[in-house]
């Protein structure tokens, strides 16, 4: 499968670049796929990442992205589209952007399969919070822009309720609901070596000047450092595109304190350390764009955040089960006391940290990219079939219907041989012995019980499973010492007809359940002479003891 990913990629740092990269390693990976990454260019020279196939074919803010990426496209004759993106992923420009988010409805039209994972919807985004003044115009061009992405052939989405607008809102069936994934490759135990040891780090990161602004963040750790001097805040990232100059002017204002570190730019390969080394990860929003990028990144290094009271975050805890403390939107006084909470329970840090590599694990990026490749493969299929279905249904007298339908199959054959989803091999894994002998075979039940009042369902050979009985009246050392360990033993067992007339009573509700498997199984009594459930196998009722000397 050929599959072209459209998403920004390093070492540019435009929006969703980490996204699309991991995106990016995890189908190169697939020894069965052949990935070419459509990028943006790079403003200077920078070396390109390794083992990548990447086209620079469009540029941020320029007029002609359109044009050059669907020419890309169509001499590259992809299988698949992939486009990894947000409403400003071309350009900062309205016009720009628009006019760039018409390339999957266009890709599509020229005969390629179109997936679209949106990371936000205009219809969530608090425009006054991102600087916009024609705030109606823009609601307007993103309703347009948003229809134009779902007519893709698919569209995913990382939220429960963006689906449910889509769905309502606009009246589309494509839509799908993915995991957001891991910025990692695998989740991180969390390392409390490092963590108030005796300094707790207070990380704060992200891309800042816009939403996510640094002044409520510094006020509420100034209320904080008296209560907790042991405490440092450490904010990490660059600026937004939109507020250049933005963290260095913050950093000014700040460069007294001693207990205020700004880190800048973190490259991919020292987050580990920054996370791993930090007791708290707070996201000071004032709104929200969609699913968190940092509280996944925090999730995947299993460390407790503290977030603004949002509907978006809210949304996201609650479905991927994520551990976040939560704050009243736009209050230092509110999240001070949020973070002196939870930096004097080491027992609730503890119990976040191990919440969130729990949840860390179930959404791995190897899993979410496999959930997409087992969708495009089934597209695929469902597509080749319904090329089949209308040769089928022309006439029979046309002479190249069969061979119509050898050139629609011709790539379609052994799919389960070219699958592009990596199957789990069972040729290699070891029998499992299970209790009493039963174990894993073909889906046979090769093993059998038997209850309390000793009827038993057994397979055909007579065999079956019985708790060894002791009687008062003969020799049974043995068998009581089986009885007090507990053990249990195969005993040959004869079948009993259970439709006959002495039996009649019993036989009813046995030969109801009996009725579904009664090819395979048949009822029968236990071989104990004395009958545990007071026959002797006989139809009549034989004298027992019960131990105390009577009959």
């Amino acid at each position: 499968m050929k599959i072209c990913l459209v998403t920004t990629f390093p070492p540019s740092t435009g929006g969703l670049s980490e996204y699309g990269f991991h995106i990016a390693q995890e189908l190169q990976r697939n020894p069965f796929l052949s990935l070419t990454v459509l990028a943006d260019e790079l403003p200077t020279a920078l070396e390109e990442r390794e083992g990548f196939t990447v086209l620079r074919c469009w540029s941020f803010d320029d007029p002609t992205t359109i044009y050059r990426l669907i020419r890309a496209i169509r001499r590259l004759k992809p299988d698949v589209v992939w486009f990894n993106l947000l409403f400003s992923t071309f350009g900062r420009n309205p016009l720009v952007a628009f006019t760039g988010l018409m390339s999957p409805l266009l890709a599509r039209l020229g005969g390629r399969y179109t997936h679209v994972t949106l990371h936000h919807l205009m219809d969530t985004v608090e425009l006054k919070d991102a600087g916009v003044r024609h705030e109606r115009l823009y609601r307007f061009a993103g309703a347009v822009a948003t229809r134009m992405l779902l007519l893709s052939n698919s569209v995913s989405v990382l939220m429960p309720g963006y689906r449910k607008i889509l769905n309502d809102k606009y009246g589309r069936d494509n839509v799908h609901l993915r995991a957001h994934g891991l910025l990692a490759r695998r989740p991180e135990f969390p390392d409390f070596s490092r963590r108030g040891t005796p300094t707790h780090r207070i990380l704060a990161f992200g891309k800042w000047g816009t939403y996510k602004r640094l002044e409520l963040m510094i006020e509420a750790f100034n209320l904080l450092a008296p209560k907790f001097p042991q405490a440092r805040l450490v904010v990490a990232g660059g600026d937004h595109p939109q507020a250049a100059g933005y963290v260095e002017s913050v950093k000014k204002e700040n460069a007294g304190n001693p207990q205020i570190e700004f880190r800048g730019y973190v490259p991919e390969d020292e987050l580990a350390d920054l996370f791993q080394g930090s007791s708290v990860a707070v996201m000071p929003y004032s709104s929200s764009t969609g699913c968190s990028g940092v509280a996944h990144l925090a999730c995947a290094f299993s460390v407790p955040m503290v977030s603004a009271d949002l509907p978006d975050f809210r949304q996201m805890a609650q479905s991927e089960e994520l551990a976040i403390e939560f704050y009243p939107p736009g209050g230092a006084e509110g999240l001070a006391d949020c973070l002196y909470r939870l930096l004097k329970d080491p027992e609730k840090q503890y119990a976040m940290a191990t919440q969130n590599f729990s949840a860390a694990l179930r959404m791995t990026m190897p899993n979410v990219v496999q959930k997409y490749l087992r969708h495009f493969e089934l597209q695929q299929r469902v597509q080749t079939l319904k090329h089949i279905a209308r040769v089928r249904r022309l006439p029979r007298w046309i002479p190249s219907k069969a061979l119509l339908l050898r050139l629609l199959t011709r790539n379609s054959l052994s799919w389960a041989r070219r699958s592009v989803v990596l199957h789990t091999s069972w040729s290699n894994i070891p029998t499992v012995t299970l209790l009493h002998d039963n174990g894993n075979v073909g889906g046979k039940l090769n093993g059998s019980s038997i209850p309390a009042n000793g009827n038993g369902i057994a397979a055909r050979d007579g065999r079956t499973l019985g708790r060894a009985r002791t009687s008062a009246a003969g020799d049974g050392t043995d068998n009581d010492s089986a009885q007090q360990a507990g053990y249990y033993k195969f005993e040959t067992a004869p079948t009993v007809d259970i439709s006959s007339d002495h039996n009649s009573e019993q036989a009813k509700p046995e030969q109801a359940i009996g009725e579904k498997e009664s090819a395979t199984f048949t009822a029968i009594r236990s071989s104990s002479p004395t009958g545990s459930n007071g026959h002797d196998g006989t139809g009549r009722i034989p004298s027992w003891n019960d131990g105390s000397g009577g009959k």
